[in-house]
């Protein structure tokens, strides 16, 4: 049980520099538990709330949804987990998703384009 939702807790979107950033959006969390209850399984958070030094260290863009708290990269390692993930970002109302080898970005920043998918 987590403390944001069902199956999310605060703590899975905490930046990893051990700063303490964890202000995840409410609207982020609805989304993905979306995709959980739809998906029936858990999902893990690679990346959720990044603070601005973090996020440059690991190669994020300056503007990016992660240092407000918008983003989340959610672990898929196979082409099978990606492709149902994304089904299930774009059935959850995310309007920006991105494709890695081993994750996918969603995140709800209406400041950026929407309806964009882009790979990494």
């Amino acid at each position: 049980m987590g403390d944001l939702s069902e199956h999310f807790s605060r703590w899975e979107f905490r930046c990893k520099c051990g700063c303490g950033f964890d202000d995840v959006k409410p609207f982020l969390v609805s989304r993905l538990e979306y995709m959980r209850r739809e998906g029936g399984k858990p999902i893990t958070i690679n990346s959720g709330c990044r603070c601005i030094p973090y996020n440059a260290l690991v190669g994020g863009v300056a503007d990016s949804a992660h240092t407000t708290g918008m983003a989340a990269d959610l672990h898929c390692p196979t082409s099978g987990e990606r492709f149902k993930m994304v089904q299930l970002a774009l059935d959850a109302g995310f309007r920006r998703v991105g494709v890695g080898n081993n994750f996918i970005h969603v995140d709800i920043d209406e400041e950026k384009p929407q309806e964009k998918m882009w790979l990494y």
